[in-house]
């Protein structure tokens, strides 16, 4: 999983392929095995308890669970990004139906977007927000979890 381009790269990225000239775009991730040791940590949805591996460099962020075949039921992958922004991600090389959900810093869910296998379309937060969760898709349905209900954890802020 890795963040969309922004329309403008979209255009560089689309005007390139089509002259034949993809040598030019790093293959970098399209070619990485899957991330299984990044660091981790506990995050709490309710009752439920979620081991997430922690993408908080711009590298590992840009693979995020690209190339995954399999992944725990209670497992995802929690995007820290340095600043506020709206955050939009896509599923190219990307093997597993994911639910992302876009998470203000007090932990709040502002939206959830499911996401189709090596799918090109953008998914995007309703709002700036600097944490994305990715979980199996239908994980948050399936347990009643909502926009608007707070996860908990070490990287959200103090409830008030």
């Amino acid at each position: 999983m890795r963040t969309a381009p922004s329309p403008a790269r979209r255009g560089l990225l689309a005007a390139l392929l089509a002259a034949g000239l993809t040598a030019a775009l790093p293959a970098r991730a399209q070619t990485e095995a899957p991330q299984l040791d990044l660091p981790r940590i506990k995050l709490g949805a309710g009752i439920h308890v979620i081991d997430a591996q922690v993408a908080s460099r711009f590298n590992e962020r840009q693979i995020g669970l690209m190339n995954r075949r399999d992944m725990p039921t209670n497992e995802g992958m929690l995007f820290v990004f340095e600043q506020p922004g709206v955050q939009c991600f896509w599923m190219k090389n990307t093997l597993l139906p994911l639910t992302a959900a876009f998470v203000a810093d007090d932990g709040t869910i502002v939206n959830l977007a499911d996401m189709k296998p090596l799918s090109l379309q953008s998914h995007c937060s309703a709002q700036p927000v600097r944490f994305v969760l990715e979980m199996h898709q239908g994980w948050f349905a399936q347990r009643g979890i909502k926009a608007g209900m707070r996860l908990s954890g070490e990287v959200f802020g103090p409830r008030q």
